[in-house]
């Protein structure tokens, strides 16, 4: 019983998750998929590399689909005077971005899918987990 119930959950997590990747003009579908909270580098080629590219520098898969070239990931510290700008990823990670010269609308805001695909009980530190080793693994592709 509890193994059915948890493949339903999965399955609706994962069409919520692309009904919320989905939120672009261009309607590029992006397949959603459960990763752990723990692995940035996954959760970075699942979400991030169809639009960004495995290597972070905007060139992915979908990137011509789009009306609007995707950040260059890799430069983000280069673009900061040499820092690298956690707390502005996490937060669009979080809450998404409208300014263009931050990030396009286009981006699906993942902490509403993220949110939808905790592991654990307690979703909100779930969350804030996924979106900190993601910020990470982008820190960890910076070009020096």
């Amino acid at each position: 019983m509890l193994k059915n119930l948890a493949f339903i959950a999965m399955a609706a997590t994962v069409a919520v998750g692309v009904g919320y990747a989905n939120q672009s003009t261009s309607k590029v579908v992006i397949p959603i998929h459960q990763t752990w909270p723990t692995n940035g580098k996954e959760m970075f080629v699942d979400y991030c590399a169809p639009c960004h590219g495995v290597d972070g520098k905007g060139n992915g898969p979908v990137a011509a689909a789009l009306s609007q070239q995707p950040a260059d990931l890799a430069t983000l510290s280069k673009n900061n005077g040499g820092k690298f700008p956690a707390a502005h990823i996490e937060s669009i990670l979080q809450f998404g971005s409208s300014n263009p010269a931050h990030g396009s609308a286009q981006m699906p805001v993942w902490g509403h899918v993220f949110s939808k695909m905790n592991i654990a009980d307690d979703q909100l530190n779930d969350t804030v987990l996924r979106i900190t080793n993601l910020s990470r693994y982008l820190q960890s592709i910076q070009v020096k």
